[in-house]
């Protein structure tokens, strides 16, 4: 039977989720940008709570794209596409993954807040999943020729990464190599585990994005926090909240930078080729704390977590402080507003795209469950100048969301085909789509 504490707890939550918890949200927009503001913190017994309930698509939707653009839906049927990788001869694999099972959570508003974010995923959880599957479309039409099933039974994948003829799948728990030839639909080969990474009984953070360096030495891999803010204790942080660097012929690794909290999307800008990545950051700091962001990642640099935020804004949560590590704490090159909880990251360099599209960096926000006024559900595009941020994030693909805030879907990994469209992985509305120009002639030179 249910605690009296605990029933008092959901009823609460229950009250503030009917009452539309107006929490004094601000402006997204002043929160975008290389100086985010950034207001008082407000700390909660429970936080507010605001659920974007999933509805799917119906057959003649999709969603909504900025002026001279069109999105048609590349394939359907999945089930939780979280990441795309576009392999050298334009085939197209989505890696479809579900949550590991976790630690059992015995915090009673843990388990409230669990419940209702419940309400935020995906209920078509009966098909098969943690999977890679292929797609290749050999005229360019944008309707796939071949789908098939290129990797089954993995560990809550997501990041994939090729070199030459080795292909890496980076697992929840591990990264696996696995051998790969042009044109294979299907691999059947066992893989060899490469490096072991972070992951349960806890594994909060489950996701792990992946990259190759551009000479293919080295692999990088974001590791995500066990927690939202050491509330599961510091023991269960090791080697987490980092972004890990694996040499690729010994599998021997190292912390390449540290405290960030869920670093994800890793890629390499392809002016300085300097590694960046977008980042969750903390919760229950208030509906605009702490900004979310993207940044290029530094050999060596600490970026806070969990003891200061967006440079050296000291968290008062954390126990005990460690005023020398805030000290050297560096803040991030470019804030994406709060809670808009960014998976995707990918450099714009095809011609398909209109001129707008090219050079910069397209984002995807899979969107906030914490602040009364809904954030990110959609696609950004940030404007790049020699290799760093130069203007306002722009809307891209968006209409995830319906005029009720109900979520028809919620985009996670974006990626650029052969062709330059860009693909977007909609892990609730078990889609991937792709966006191209409206009208395609007008990219031509």
């Amino acid at each position: 039977m249910m605690s009296f504490p605990m029933r008092a707890l959901l009823c609460a939550s229950f009250l503030a989720l009917l009452a539309g918890c107006n929490d004094g949200s601000g402006d997204p927009k002043a929160q975008i940008g290389a100086n985010p503001v950034l207001p008082d913190i407000q700390q909660y017994l429970l936080p507010p709570m605001h659920i974007a309930r999933i509805i799917g698509w119906k057959e003649d939707e999709a969603p909504t794209v900025a002026q001279g653009l069109q999105a048609k839906a590349f394939a359907t049927g999945l089930q939780h596409p979280r990441s795309i990788y576009v392999l050298p001869n334009g085939d197209v694999l989505v890696v479809e993954s579900k949550a590991p099972k976790a630690a059992a959570i015995k915090r009673p508003k843990e388990i409230v807040m669990g419940y209702i974010e419940s309400w935020a995923t995906s209920g078509g959880d009966t098909g098969p999943s943690n999977r890679i599957t292929l797609l290749r479309d050999t005229n360019g039409d944008g309707v796939p020729d071949t789908q098939s099933v290129f990797l089954d039974h993995l560990n809550s994948p997501f990041g994939v990464a090729l070199v030459g003829n080795d292909l890496y799948v980076a697992n929840t728990d591990a990264i696996v190599k696995y051998p790969y030839a042009e044109g294979d639909t299907k691999i059947t080969a066992p893989g060899t585990v490469l490096a072991p990474l972070p992951g349960g009984p806890i594994d909060h953070h489950w996701t792990k994005s992946l990259v190759a360096s551009p000479d293919g030495s080295k692999l990088y891999v974001g590791v995500g926090s066990n927690s939202n803010i050491t509330e599961n204790g510091m023991e269960a942080e090791h080697n987490r909240a980092d972004i890990l660097e694996v040499d690729r012929a010994s599998g021997r690794w190292r912390i390449f930078a540290s405290g960030l909290r869920n670093p994800n999307g890793l890629s390499f800008e392809p002016q300085t080729h300097a590694l960046w990545t977008v980042v969750n950051e903390r919760d229950e700091l208030g509906p605009d704390l702490v900004p979310d962001y993207m940044t290029s990642v530094k050999d060596g640099a600490f970026y806070g977590w969990p003891y200061s935020y967006y440079g050296q804004h000291v968290d008062p949560r954390v126990k005990p402080q460690r005023p020398d590590l805030v000290k050297k704490a560096i803040a991030p090159d470019y804030a994406l507003s709060s809670h808009v909880a960014p998976l995707g990251l990918a450099f714009s360099t095809g011609s398909s795209l209109p001129e707008a599209y090219r050079g910069g960096a397209f984002v995807g926000e899979h969107g906030s469950w914490n602040r009364q006024v809904l954030n990110g559900y959609k696609v950004v595009y940030v404007p790049f100048t020699n290799g760093k941020p130069s203007g306002p994030a722009q809307d891209v693909v968006t209409g995830f969301l319906t005029t009720d805030n109900q979520a028809r879907g919620r985009p996670v990994g974006v990626a650029l085909d052969k062709t330059g469209a860009l693909l977007v992985a909609d892990d609730s509305g078990n889609t991937v789509w792709r966006v191209t120009a409206a009208h395609p002639q007008v990219t031509q030179r």
